[in-house]
């Protein structure tokens, strides 16, 4: 499910970016994946927000690559996009965590798998690093992002922690998120988190095993995930201290 239209508080953010290589990614992931003589692959249909009533209510796995949902609009997943889309009260619930919050053009790929989470290298925005190299670059909007982004091992435990509280927090269930954080006078600020692999997660095509989208839909499908890597011959390795 899909939706090109602007995402909440009338930004223009990652989500509504590229949407064509997002699709194609996490369709292929599907194919790939799922492919077995003894059982036909799944139907995969792309429809828009506003086009929900064309599709049964039975037997269909509802995967949102928007935060515009109908509110009327009932499956799994319907509480945590509902929380993800409300960024103010997002923010302000981290605050109480004792975190501070603000905006940034980092993300954290938070793997959430049925027996918790696994951490991908961070994602970065390439114009705000130095000397980067970009892995994807989106046409639509001329941005272009990069993984992985080398951080302390102090910065990476601050961001496991904060992810994984935050996830129990929303009682989020088995996807892949994305936790977009900066940093604001030498500590962490958490901006939003994405409760599906948005632009940003194409970084990952041919630079992370299994990509983004493939672990979304293994998280989905329950299927296990044992690990996330990076591949060895990925020559965008950054540092950011």
């Amino acid at each position: 499910m899909i939706d090109a239209s602007a995402e909440p508080a009338g930004e223009i953010l990652p989500a509504v970016f590229a949407l064509d290589p997002m699709i194609s990614a996490f369709q292929q992931a599907i194919a790939l994946t799922s492919a077995s003589p003894h059982s036909p692959a799944p139907t995969v249909r792309v429809i828009t927000a506003d086009a929900l009533d064309t599709i049964p209510a039975s037997d269909v796995l509802l995967c949102p690559f928007t935060l515009n949902l109908p509110a009327t609009l009932s499956f799994p997943a319907q509480q945590i996009y509902r929380v993800c889309r409300d960024i103010v009260k997002l923010r302000q619930r981290v605050e109480g965590m004792g975190y501070a919050t603000g905006a940034g053009n980092f993300w954290l790929p938070v793997v959430l798998t049925g027996k918790g989470p696994l951490y991908a290298e961070v994602i970065g925005l390439t114009d705000e690093l130095p000397a980067a190299k970009p892995t994807t670059l989106s046409a639509a909007s001329s941005l272009s992002y990069c993984q992985p982004v080398h951080l302390s091992d102090a910065w990476r435990q601050q961001l496991y922690e904060l992810a994984c509280k935050l996830v129990r927090a929303l009682d989020a269930p088995p996807a892949t998120y994305l936790m977009q954080f900066g940093f604001q006078e030498g500590a962490i600020c958490f901006d939003r988190l994405w409760p599906f692999p948005a632009a940003p997660a194409l970084a990952s095509l041919g630079v992370q095993e299994p990509n983004l989208f493939t672990c979304h839909w293994y998280c989905l499908a329950g299927q296990p995930i044992l690990d996330v890597t990076i591949s060895g011959s990925s020559a965008s390795y950054l540092h950011f201290e």
